[in-house]
């Protein structure tokens, strides 16, 4: 193996930008699928949340990278077009249905990786589970509530809905069934795997496991740009045995190098095919599940940001707010806001904003009040209000109010 090459932190944070597509300047003109198509792309794990507090998590990438960008086409790609498919890839996520014969030996596994309940439901009611997947099978697309009806339902009781639920989820885990779309209130929507995904991908040749595990490691690597071996095989949660195997074979063939990132203190890998881009001129708010945040220690060790999601800290605790987007301004995360969209009064709400140590607050706060106003029109909102906790708040404030005044509003 060669001798590691050595990458300062700064240059190491911008190829991780590049890769992650922050490098590229946003769309001029509209946004439509083939733009979509290459986030996608580019991303591989698009990774989803059902809280709704600001949007749906799945759409805030696009929106990060690409700005302004209509939700039906993503919804066509994912829900239509099928050019996206649902399952358990770094969590429960999006990604690009040719990676579905990539994750076959997962669903094959499955039988060794039985949940609790599922193991209980085998036990309590055999044949349950088979009697769900013939029900998809002739009566079509099914969500887990309806199998609240028919003869087989105690009144009153919520075992049967729960074994529905957990013998859908289980199908879906094993492949025989997937997901054909999601209902407004984000409930999914399975039937069978052979009527959702197109039928080149279903012809495809299942790989081998080792040689599965070797293609998601390449992918993680391209998405990445530079990373250790536990961002590698965290990207799509791979077991620390095969990903090493992995990234050893990779390795003896060229197409990963090995790098000694300055302040890192842990080997790491590049992607040859990287670009090392001089300057990052980004502007974007992340969505807590973003592919560049996900990962906790990753994001300290490149931005040296320590971030933590506050869901389910009590209130009195938190020390940032509910649902906290970190902010990126050129190659930095420079600040993080607390939002929040009111539907019913029409307005983006920054509950809360922070700003990092050292920033130029003046600079953060105009680009993040123009970054919000955008946010804002993307959502249909009609206005953005700034409460006025967080230190970067007073900046915030008179910054959007010169926006909204430039707006004429």
């Amino acid at each position: 193996m060669s001798v590691p090459e050595r990458l300062p932190a700064g240059l190491a944070r911008r190829i991780a930008l590049a890769a992650q597509g922050f490098a590229d300047p946003r769309p001029s003109a509209d946004v439509g699928t083939r733009q979509l198509r290459r986030v996608t792309e580019r991303l591989a794990v698009v990774q989803i949340d059902s809280v709704n507090v600001l949007s749906r998590s799945h759409y805030l990438p696009y929106f990060s990278r690409l700005g302004d960008y209509p939700r039906a086409a993503l919804d066509d790609l994912t829900a239509r077009r099928h050019a996206v498919f649902e399952y358990w890839a770094h969590e429960a996520s999006f990604l690009p249905v040719r990676l579905q014969p990539q994750l076959r030996w997962r669903m094959a596994a499955a039988e060794q990786q039985a949940w609790g309940n599922m193991v209980r439901l085998q036990r309590d009611r055999p044949g349950f589970v088979a009697e769900v997947l013939e029900r998809v099978r002739t009566e079509g697309p099914l969500k887990a509530g309806d199998l609240l009806e028919g003869p087989r339902e105690r009144s009153g009781e919520m075992w049967d809905w729960h074994a529905g639920k957990v013998a859908l989820e289980w199908l879906f885990f094993t492949g025989a069934v997937t997901a054909t779309h999601r209902t407004t209130s984000f409930e999914k929507v399975y039937d069978l795997t052979e009527r959702v995904l197109p039928a080149a991908v279903l012809r495809t040749p299942t790989p081998d496991p080792a040689d599965a595990v070797r293609e998601l490691v390449r992918v993680a690597s391209r998405a990445l740009g530079v990373a250790t071996e536990r961002d590698l095989r965290d990207y799509f949660r791979l077991t620390p045995a095969a990903a090493r195997a992995a990234i050893e074979e990779l390795a003896d063939a060229g197409e990963l190098v090995p790098v000694d990132v300055a302040g890192w203190g842990s080997p790491a890998w590049l992607d040859p095919g990287a670009r090392r881009p001089r300057w990052i001129r980004a502007r974007a708010l992340l969505s807590p599940f973003d592919s560049l945040v996900w990962e906790r220690p990753r994001v300290e060790r490149i931005f040296g940001f320590r971030y933590r999601l506050e869901i389910y800290t009590p209130a009195a605790k938190r020390v940032h707010g509910y649902y906290v987007l970190p902010f990126l301004l050129g190659d930095r995360l420079v600040a993080r806001a607390d939002l929040k969209a009111d539907r019913q009064a029409g307005v983006l709400r920054v509950q809360a904003v922070h700003g990092e140590e050292g920033i130029q607050r003046p600079v953060v706060a105009e680009a993040l009040a123009e970054e919000l106003r955008l946010m804002a029109d993307w959502l249909q909102l009609d206005d953005v209000v700034v409460t006025g906790a967080g230190d970067l708040a007073a900046d915030l404030l008179g910054a959007s109010r010169a926006v909204r005044a430039d707006l004429g509003a």
